[in-house]
């Protein structure tokens, strides 16, 4: 297991803001590729309380039970597809970056996701028909010690609580952006009134970054803003819900506080 991102002060945190040699070499040695194929953590299924780390050798990767890192940005980004899942990483016909204005990927239409009937409550087709046909859920972009770009975290939805009041509670309101700290996510097995183990994240501030932290790391911040509305979003295997979440696996969650 390994144990170097587990850091938990500011001092240890070794900061790699990216720069325009680096922005240009991804522009050269992925023209004609398409977009970034960023490094992807998952949050287990099953109750599991450790991350798998992205490595060179996929079949046996390191794994951590915690992350460590700056969260240089996040969005909203939902998703709709008509089907049921076929085991393959398939576009949506129709998704969102922010969750606000979705994309129809065969007419080219734009909708909008607060008025979109396949995004209100009761318009899914499956389970008890009580979810939504489209599937809503949240990026994180962490940049871990030593890195210079961050891995891509999709939060599942039995987390998004616990981020939006790790964000307003612990961060807003005390004047604090995402940017601005050291962050840790842990694991946390619960169970379902039907006794179905699932993983939830829990969210810690390490640290307050100085000044020049902040300054060296806005650079990684403004440019990942800038491309994370490129990064596809492909259909990937549902994992197990509790009972108070909807047909596909989300659960509502109040937007008083927005992120």
């Amino acid at each position: 297991m390994s144990n170097d991102k587990a850091l938990t002060t500011v001092q240890d945190f070794a900061l790699t803001p990216i720069n325009s040699d680096v922005t240009e070499l991804i522009k050269e040695e992925l023209d004609g590729l398409g977009q970034i194929p960023f490094d992807t953590i998952k949050v287990p299924s099953g109750g599991g309380l450790a991350f798998e780390l992205p490595g060179d050798d996929p079949d046996n990767p390191e794994t951590t039970q915690i992350l460590t890192g700056v969260i240089v940005h996040h969005h909203a980004v939902n998703s709709y597809w008509p089907g049921e899942y076929d085991g393959s990483n398939t576009l949506p016909d129709c998704s969102s970056a922010d969750g606000k204005q979705g994309l129809d990927i065969k007419t080219g239409e734009l909708r909008d996701c607060s008025t979109c009937p396949f995004n209100q409550f009761g318009s899914s087709s499956k389970g008890n028909g009580k979810g939504k046909a489209c599937k809503n859920g949240h990026r994180i972009y962490l940049l871990r010690s030593g890195e210079v770009l961050p891995v891509l975290i999709s939060l599942p939805p039995t987390s998004l609580r616990a981020f939006k009041d790790y964000i307003a509670k612990r961060l807003v309101l005390k004047g604090k952006r995402t940017s601005s700290v050291l962050t840790t996510i842990k694991l946390k097995r619960e169970k379902s009134a039907d006794g179905i183990s699932y993983s939830s994240c829990v969210f810690t501030k390490a640290g307050d970054l100085t000044p020049a932290q902040i300054e060296q790391v806005k650079p990684t911040v403004d440019w990942i803003k800038s491309v994370a509305s490129t990064v596809p979003v492909v259909e990937q295997q549902p994992e197990e819900a509790p009972t108070n979440a909807d047909a596909e696996g989300f659960v509502e969650v109040s937007k008083d506080v927005p992120f």
